[in-house]
């Protein structure tokens, strides 16, 4: 399986995204590239090769998978990301836990931008379409990403296009094999590869319901699994780094983006939905 994303998606979005499934040797060259990518420029397929202790071959099969033709493909898109890319954050701090917060919210925002690359207009307009035509709406989400399957419930109820989200695993497997035909399931998984997220999506479409996602990782179960899958590649660029980290942040721009998409696509009727949620919060607020 190679790159299916965006075409001007830069060869580090398409590592992050890629990566955790690559061949092993592939993974190594991957990383290596998206370590140095200036160095990486500079050098042949076979200069990569003898750096990371694989055959020229290996280093050719990588770029053929991130999407590119050949390794010299590759070089010019990183060179094209290299030169397009933000200003380097200066990360040096002055000791003090405000100038650490600082450092890391500036990194986060420079490499933000590329968490919207590996998408497309006919899988986000596919994605927004079968959310808001569907008959039931049950939304998957576990572990970290439990907090956002909730978060994306409320959001969606209060744009007019009603969801439910059971925060038992179990619970949401049980109702995945109640949806049927003309039913969504919407999917949420920064691993894409939560073992009680997979059995909901399996529950799912064994009833019929078309299953949505929302993940990091191009080739991971849920990726595959999916009928739409929307890819937003980790923020800080690897699978180690997401299990060590596990930030959720770019997924929740990304799903809280999507309500405002559905709310666009019901027109009027979107906006009266959100007029009288706006209406309960006025009634709900004192003084």
């Amino acid at each position: 399986m190679t790159w299916a994303g965006s075409s001007d998606a830069p060869p580090s979005a398409r590592v992050a995204a890629l990566a955790p499934s690559m061949q092993p040797s592939e993974r190594r060259v991957a990383e290596a590239i998206a370590a140095d990518i200036e160095s990486a420029i500079d050098r042949s397929a076979q200069e990569v090769a003898e750096i990371v202790g694989v055959g020229r071959a290996t280093v050719i099969r990588t770029a053929q998978t991130l999407g590119y033709d050949g390794y010299p493909q590759l070089r010019v898109a990183l060179a094209r990301e290299l030169a397009s890319g933000p200003m380097p954050v200066d990360e040096s701090v002055d000791g003090s836990m405000l100038g650490a917060l600082r450092a890391e919210v500036e990194a986060f925002s420079a490499r933000l931008p590329q968490t919207v690359t590996a998408l497309t207009d006919p899988q986000l307009e596919d994605f927004v379409e079968s959310l808001d035509g569907a008959t039931r709406v049950l939304v998957a989400a576990n572990g970290l990403s439990a907090p956002l399957g909730l978060d994306l419930v409320l959001r969606l109820t209060a744009a007019g296009r009603p969801a439910e989200y059971l925060p038992d695993a179990l619970g949401q497997e049980i109702a995945a094999r109640q949806l049927g035909a003309g039913s969504v399931c919407v999917v949420i998984s920064g691993s894409g590869v939560n073992r009680a997220t997979l059995s909901v999506m399996t529950a799912a479409r064994e009833s019929g319901a078309r299953v949505l996602a929302v993940t990091s990782f191009a080739r991971s179960a849920v990726a595959e699994s999916a009928d739409v899958a929307l890819v937003i590649p980790p923020v800080r660029g690897s699978f180690r780094e997401e299990l060590e980290h596990a930030s959720r942040a770019a997924l929740m721009l990304v799903t809280e983006s999507l309500v405002g998409l559905v709310v666009a696509r019901r027109g009027e009727q979107g906006r009266d939905a959100r007029s009288a949620t706006l209406s309960v919060l006025g009634h709900s607020l004192d003084e």
